[in-house]
């Protein structure tokens, strides 16, 4: 019998999946040289936003000024493709300001597929993937579903949340993707062979409404910043002042969450229905109403989804309840008194693995060559998933080259503690990226993304040698200045005084430097100018950066030496084949934790749930003992 022909090719690098993630991994691996392949169920779905129109926000925003400065393209296309843009927390203190931009959904897909069509070493593909082929622990090739095999030296998962994908809201549950696109229904199973271990998450997004049935009067008008500050730090700022839309802001009542509360035993959330797991800090409307009764309403933003369509997003009321329900409940929110529903919100329902199966290179621990980003990590949100990409993208192209991979580690970034938690925490539901959960955050500024990480992109070739020559002479120019402004002394003559008094600063007892009166918080670097003769003309960025430094400098030399500790930790490497139960004095728990998860560092093992400081004394007896131990050998 004659063996059936098929379509057979040859690539470097395959992409599963072309959303945020698969996009970002794509673009490092074709940047980087290596002949890329990427596949998508729909060529039509590339970057889509299935769910929220924005990019950035508390915490994501500092994730995609990193990506940024990593050489990615997240930053470069919300640049191109915002509407309104707004710089949140600007009351607070630098380290938890975040940008946040309100996207031209159409506009933002459009851009992102010219970028990625126009690249070199650069193959889409519309086809779905159905199958990996392993040989001896070690990735080969992918299958798609024709049949047609694609053979390559490492492959990127990036499927987000169309495997297995179930949308459903009331009693209505079809097997779609978001936005009722074709789900990829084949691939789980031969991840299921390959000893994978599966999860079912569920995320959930609200209805889209008609902007000409809403009445903005009953509003309150949100309008972008006076002046926008651009999310790539090669984007010139000049470029990115234009006229903005409006977002609108509104309540629920305690009407609305009486028709919710009413109609639970309606709910698929409630009644079963569903069986994945949401992500708790983007709850559903009906989740909300039922966490938090004591709260009488909640915020409620209405949100243009591009120039050239009335559709406009609920932010805040994501559910799954049954379109009469729907319709009964947004018509209790004042200025939505008769909207129509363009699209009904739902819930969706999708297979994602167990993260903990990941080093932090984001390379399988079991099959060598197949690395994974984004949603299908366990993590929620378009940044965290593109930052995920990006690293796993690289990842995959040094895996081919030979090289070591790229592993920021808490101290770095805020993707390094993204990463970390992915794969040593329990993850229950969705992760989401949150400024608390970065315990150097004071370092890990938006604003220094550039000088933090450009060289580690520069070294993996996503960045050219004049963004790299800058950023050079930036850190340089920054630390003259910081230096110039400490020895420049002034004495109390009555110009200083009368400047003091006029800005409500305390007068001079005796002399001081610039960089002290910098320090005052009445005053900052801009305000001195005056009083300063010498002051060379630099960078507004530059000259932010001199600002911040001075400022916090007592806090920042103090998280300082927490990393060096934390360095320390990260530096005693574990041996990832080591069997626990060896060790005696480890608690029950911890060894299984840590036969688990196999830490790469005794830092690693320490964030380990499960794994108690007590635990990690009895570790390093046993390293330390077993290295004298060894020393004796000798």
């Amino acid at each position: 019998m004659e063996k059936k022909r098929v379509l057979e090719e040859s690539y470097d690098v395959a992409v599963v999946g072309a959303g945020h993630a698969g996009c970002e991994a794509a673009l490092a691996a074709a940047r980087m040289g290596l002949e890329t392949i990427m596949f998508t169920v729909s060529v039509d779905s590339i970057a889509l936003m299935p769910c929220n129109p924005n990019i950035g926000g508390s915490s994501k925003g500092h994730l995609v000024r990193e990506i940024d400065a990593l050489g990615g393209e997240m930053g470069k296309n919300i640049d191109k493709t915002f509407i309104q843009s707004k710089m949140l927390n600007q009351s607070k203190g630098p380290a938890v300001h975040s940008l946040r931009a309100q996207a031209d959904k159409q506009d933002y897909t459009r851009q992102m597929r010219f970028v990625l069509e126009n690249t070199d070493h650069l193959t889409i593909r519309q086809a779905e993937v159905s199958e990996l082929v392993v040989e001896e622990g070690i990735l080969k090739g992918v299958k798609t579903y024709s049949g047609a095999v694609y053979h390559c030296k490492a492959a990127v998962l990036c499927t987000g949340t169309y495997l297995r994908a179930r949308c459903i809201f009331g009693d209505v549950s079809n097997n779609t993707g978001p936005n009722g696109l074709q789900a990829a229904n084949h691939l789980t199973d031969s991840l299921k062979a390959l000893g994978i271990e599966m999860l079912r998450f569920k995320t959930g997004t609200p209805a889209r409404v008609d902007r000409r049935s809403i009445d903005f009067s009953k509003m309150e008008e949100q309008l972008g910043d006076p002046r926008v500050v651009p999310f790539s730090f090669s984007t010139d700022p000049e470029s990115v002042q234009k006229k903005q839309v409006s977002c609108w802001l509104t309540y629920t009542n305690e009407e609305t969450h009486k028709i919710i509360r009413d109609n639970l035993d309606r709910s698929p959330l409630f009644s079963g229905v569903i069986e994945g797991t949401g992500p708790r800090y983007c709850p559903s409307i009906e989740d909300k109403v039922v966490k938090f009764a004591d709260k009488d309403r909640h915020q409620i933003f209405v949100e243009p989804e591009g120039l050239y369509t009335n559709e406009m997003y609920l932010a805040g009321m994501s559910s799954s309840l049954p379109e009469d329900v729907q319709y009964a409940m947004y018509q209790t929110v004042p200025g939505l008194e008769h909207v129509k529903i363009v699209r009904n919100a739902y819930a969706i329902e999708y297979d994602c693995i167990n993260p903990r199966q990941l080093k932090a290179s984001l390379e399988f621990k079991k099959i060598r060559g197949l690395f994974s980003g984004g949603q299908f990590n366990g993590s929620s949100g378009y940044e965290e998933a593109a930052a995920q990409g990006l690293i796993a993208g690289i990842n995959a192209a040094r895996y081919i080259q030979g090289k070591e991979p790229v592993v920021l580690d808490r101290s770095q970034a805020y993707i390094g503690v993204l990463i970390d938690d992915l794969v040593t925490k329990e993850n229950r539901e969705p992760y989401r990226m949150m400024t608390s959960r970065a315990e150097y955050r004071l370092l890990l500024r938006q604003d220094n993304a550039d000088i933090r990480l450009t060289a580690i992109g520069y070294e993996a070739g996503l960045v050219s040698d004049e963004r790299m020559s800058y950023v050079n002479w930036k850190i340089e120019a920054i630390d003259q200045e910081v230096e110039r402004l400490k020895k420049t002394k002034i004495g109390g003559n009555e110009g200083i005084q009368a400047f003091l008094r006029e800005h409500h600063s305390a007068e001079l007892k005796s002399g001081t430097s610039l960089a002290e009166l910098i320090k005052r918080p009445e005053l900052d670097y801009e305000t001195v100018k005056v009083l300063d003769e010498s002051r060379p003309q630099l960078p507004p960025d530059v000259c932010e950066q001199v600002n911040i430094n001075l400022k916090y400098e007592g806090y920042i030399k103090r998280q300082q030496q927490q990393v060096a500790q934390f360095k320390k930790m990260e530096e005693r490497k574990l041996d990832q084949e080591f069997d626990y139960t060896k060790i005696s004095g480890l608690r029950k728990e911890a060894v299984q934790k840590l036969n688990l998860y196999k830490p790469a560092s005794i830092g690693q093992a320490s964030r380990i749930s499960g794994v108690s400081p007590a635990d990690i004394s009895v570790l390093l007896v046993y390293m330390e003992q077993s290295r004298h131990h060894h020393g004796d050998k000798k």
